[in-house]
């Protein structure tokens, strides 16, 4: 089965957040809760409203992840490029700090 991390875009300054443990929010994606499959579902729908009533953060919406050797990897190139910052420039971003 699919494993599942929830992200949105923190108003206050766009920084791309990831939903963690107890529906905190946190930026590093390596943070984050993670799902299975339909999981998510009640989580998601939990942030959304939350995020959005609390004007936290817009574009809430689940993404597939996989975990390799305990590291949490995005599925798709715009999911990694999201949580790391450009491709074409690695010296920005989150992953210049890593």
């Amino acid at each position: 089965m699919a494993l599942k991390a929830i992200t949105a875009n923190r108003l206050r300054d766009g920084t791309v957040v990831f939903l963690g443990a107890n529906s905190t929010w946190v930026e590093q994606l390596a943070d984050a809760a993670l799902f299975e499959g339909a999981e998510a579902d009640a989580p998601l729908a939990a942030a959304k409203a939350q995020a959005e009533g609390e004007q936290f953060g817009v574009d809430v919406y689940a993404f597939d992840v996989t975990v390799a050797d305990g590291e949490i990897l995005p599925v798709k190139a715009r999911e990694r490029i999201r949580a790391l910052g450009p491709s074409v420039r690695t010296d920005l971003g989150k992953q210049a700090a890593a």
